[in-house]
């Protein structure tokens, strides 16, 4: 493959372009790379460069100089699937790297066009452009850098480059895991050991512990990646494995009454069990507790928990009563967290929901897996009725969940719309592909 590199610092790329694999690539004859100056495509002491419309800062590179680049390159190698690098472009990760690799199968020709200054005239991008690409949500002062990231992983995929293809094909981000930790000699530095198993000499038990491994890894420190994954059964279940166990409470005693911000008791709606217990179910919450002191609202919750946990309910809908049947009813919070201690040894984290704006020191967004999931303790996400939760049992909790938004100023959610949409943004999968 014919690599062409249109560039206005092309001497970046040889010390590059000559070390480790990509040189021998080049030695193999799998790639060959032709490095352009964009000052060679214009006359002596002739700007390549020209000042943005509308008076904003920075200076573009030319279209035309651009142009010029690419008929020069396509006349010698053919016509080249091309790559501009920018951060609006398309973020760059393993699975983009990998259909990248699939589209140039039956291609001999790539041409990288990386900018600098305050970037490329939009329409040279339009034009040519068959993927812009972004390394992340930040700014660098080219793209040169990009362009080398993106041949560093592009190269791993073209066969030979790397000699054994299994190294590539347990890379990280190939599949929904990351890898899982390696170890080599000696057995004992700074104090710490090489884990028993790894040198068992036990091959099932090393592959076995490896994936626990690569799970937990990901689970923890890449839940975005994973969830954005298609996942087997298996998968599914060594995942929620390695999740702490989450509860649910649904509070009607400390909850602010809709006139003013007094603080009082609700009554339980029947819709609110069923619904929320359905999303607790899909989401793989352990109990959904609910929660009121009132004797006669007890009452009515009982009669209905009782036809759905031991009653015609079973026979009548069994996904109903598969779900129902994880709902507890209980007169307080501090129940909950009794029960839940009694269960797993430790006291529960308390994460609260709020519809209020505003931050808090104690605010998590939905991308705080990590912090929380590490400490290893059973989770309670707790929802609010009437107005929401009192001050009181917000100061109690560890976190405050950041409000469900919109892009509008409308933020009136039913509880039960409210808990279907963070229990997905906390615990959802969300497949790209």
């Amino acid at each position: 493959m014919n690599i062409s590199i249109l560039s206005v610092f092309p001497a970046l790329y040889q010390p590059f372009l000559d070390t480790s694999l990509i040189s021998r690539a080049q030695e193999k004859g799998i790639v060959k790379f032709d490095l352009i100056d964009f000052f060679s495509l214009v006359a002596p002491k002739e700007r390549i460069d020209a000042p943005t419309f509308g008076h904003s800062a920075g200076m573009l590179i030319k279209p035309e100089v651009v142009q010029k680049g690419v008929l020069q390159q396509e006349s010698k190698f053919g016509k080249a699937y091309k790559i501009f690098f920018s951060p609006h472009g398309k973020k760059l990760d393993q699975k983009l790297l990998r259909t990248i690799a699939a589209d140039l199968n039956d291609k001999t020709h790539l041409m990288l066009i990386p900018a600098r200054y305050e970037g490329m005239d939009a329409r040279v991008e339009q034009e040519y452009a068959d993927q812009i690409i972004s390394l992340g949500d930040f700014v660098l002062m080219g793209g040169d850098m990009p362009a080398m990231v993106f041949l560093e992983g592009l190269l791993r995929l073209i066969p030979g480059v790397v000699g054994r293809q299994e190294s590539v094909e347990s890379d990280s981000f190939t599949g929904p895991f990351v890898d899982c930790p390696e170890y080599t000699v000696p057995v004992v530095w700074e104090g710490q050991e090489v884990p028993a198993v790894v040198r068992s000499g036990n091959h099932a038990a090393i592959r076995q512990w490896r994936r626990e491994q690569a799970v937990k890894r990901t689970t923890l420190d890449h839940f975005a990646w994973l969830r954005s994954s298609e996942l087997t059964h298996e998968q599914k279940e060594a995942v929620l494995h390695e999740i702490p166990a989450h509860y649910v409470a649904l509070m009607h005693n400390e909850v602010v009454v809709a006139d003013g911000d007094r603080v009082g008791t609700t009554s339980v709606t029947s819709i609110d069990i069923h619904d929320i217990a359905r999303s607790a179910r899909t989401y793989g919450i352990q109990n959904y507790f609910i929660v009121t002191h009132l004797l006669d609202q007890q009452k009515i919750v009982r009669k209905l928990l009782d036809f759905w946990q031991t009653g015609y309910g079973i026979e009548y809908n069994a996904s109903r009563h598969e779900a129902v049947n994880r709902v507890e009813l209980v007169d307080s919070l501090d129940v909950v967290v009794a029960s839940i201690e009694k269960v797993h040894g430790v006291k529960p984290l308390l994460i609260a929901t709020s519809a209020r704006p505003g931050s808090h020191e104690k605010s998590i967004t939905f991308y705080d897996q990590a912090l929380v999931w590490c400490q290893r303790r059973p989770i309670v996400l707790i929802f609010g009725t009437g107005s929401g939760l009192s001050q009181d049992l917000l100061k109690r909790c560890d976190y405050i969940l950041i409000p469900v938004e919109g892009l509008t100023d409308y933020n009136h959610l039913s509880v039960r719309s409210a808990a279907a949409i963070i229990l997905d943004r906390w615990l959802g999968l969300n497949r790209k592909t």
